[in-house]
């Protein structure tokens, strides 16, 4: 199975799909046992990442889920834990768990394990939809204020990536308080996600979404150099070489400048403290308006951090439809360790 991303040989992408249906398309192992699921499609491996894209992992968990519980039945919050980095050379297998079969809650378990070891873990609670009673209260943290929906990305529509995204400038950005800025973005499954594929396809989507630029939130309120070394990773089956890793970092930057005006300082000539590692433990989504939105269409998120120590930091984030929905809220915890300068040897005498 070594140097095979996908357990069978992927079919052809299907044109009545958009891109981000494909990407996450599972193929169901009931031949083997009940419930067991796997990647139909290689996964992506970011330049420069330790492992799989985990929106990728959350996603096709909740998908796997989604398939094991009633239609009327909706998530309304999952749970997860990276365990261990993932590899984009071997397929992932998911194991669903049904946890509990309740009147108007459901519950599973999903784990996402490779080389018989768990990579990703997630609990998910299901809803019977309208089971909330005729009398409910309600309210909802509003859509900022002053925001102009994107008419074009801006070039953005180029590129092989399954959502376009539309970075606006930060808030709050030259307060002197960490947690006062918020980093915001306009972000979009890429194509029309397809009836076939019900509100699940969309659900699915978003949580995929969800992870984009996440724990990074706490590099960018503290001004961290976030620019690694060249590495020697795998992209999509291929040796990156040093000539297209820094092509890929240069790219990246030149985007970064125009979003948050770092420009092309490659060598972090500004001295500014640099990043050594960097990796998310754990992500929460609780989605508040399950049936109420498309992720094809523009969603705003604002992320914010309230606290980093110890080598940690926390991210809250806001996902809103356009109309001002709030569709849901997300919070992840990652490692945010400095690079530590080592100490000169001392001389012999």
């Amino acid at each position: 199975m070594a140097d095979h991303a996908t357990l069978v040989k992927p079919p052809p992408i299907d044109p009545s799909k958009s891109s981000i249906e494909n990407v996450l398309e599972l193929t169901e192992l009931s031949a083997i046992a009940p419930d067991l699921y796997t990647n139909t499609r290689p996964l992506w491996h970011p330049p420069g990442a330790r492992g799989i894209y985990g929106g990728a992992v959350i996603a096709q968990c909740l998908s796997a889920a989604q398939r094991t519980v009633p239609s009327n039945f909706t998530i309304h919050s999952m749970h997860c834990y990276f365990v261990l980095a993932g590899d984009a050379e071997i397929p992932v297998m998911y194991y669903v768990e049904h946890v509990r079969e309740g009147k108007s809650f459901a519950t599973r378990t999903v784990q996402a394990r490779q080389r018989g070891k768990c990579i990703f873990t997630t609990t998910m609670s299901f809803v019977r939809e309208k089971s909330g009673g005729k009398k409910t209260i309600n309210h909802a943290v509003p859509l900022p204020e002053g925001l102009d929906k994107p008419s074009a990305p801006n070039g953005e529509e180029e590129g092989d990536s399954p959502f376009i995204s539309h970075r606006i400038e930060m808030l709050n950005k030259d307060s002197k308080n960490p947690h006062e800025k918020r980093t915001r973005q306009w972000i979009k499954a890429r194509g029309r996600i397809s009836e076939a594929g019900g509100h699940q396809a969309h659900l699915s989507a978003l949580a995929y979404i969800s992870d984009s630029y996440f724990i990074g939130t706490v590099s960018r309120i503290h001004d961290l150099w976030r620019f690694g070394a060249p590495s020697s990773n795998k992209t999509e089956g291929k040796e990156s070489t040093l000539k297209d890793d820094m092509a890929q970092r240069e790219a990246y930057v030149k985007k970064l400048k125009e979003s948050e005006g770092y420009g092309h300082d490659l060598n972090n000539e500004a001295g500014r403290p640099e990043i050594g590692m960097m990796v998310s433990l754990d992500h929460t989504i609780y989605f508040h308006e399950p049936r109420a939105f498309r992720a094809d269409e523009w969603m705003f998120t604002e992320m914010f951090s309230p606290w980093s120590g110890d080598g940690r930091g926390v991210v809250t984030q806001h996902m809103f439809a356009a109309d001002g929905t709030l569709v849901a809220t997300c919070f992840q915890e990652g490692v945010v360790r400095l690079k530590e300068e080592r100490a000169p040897k001392a001389s012999k005498l």
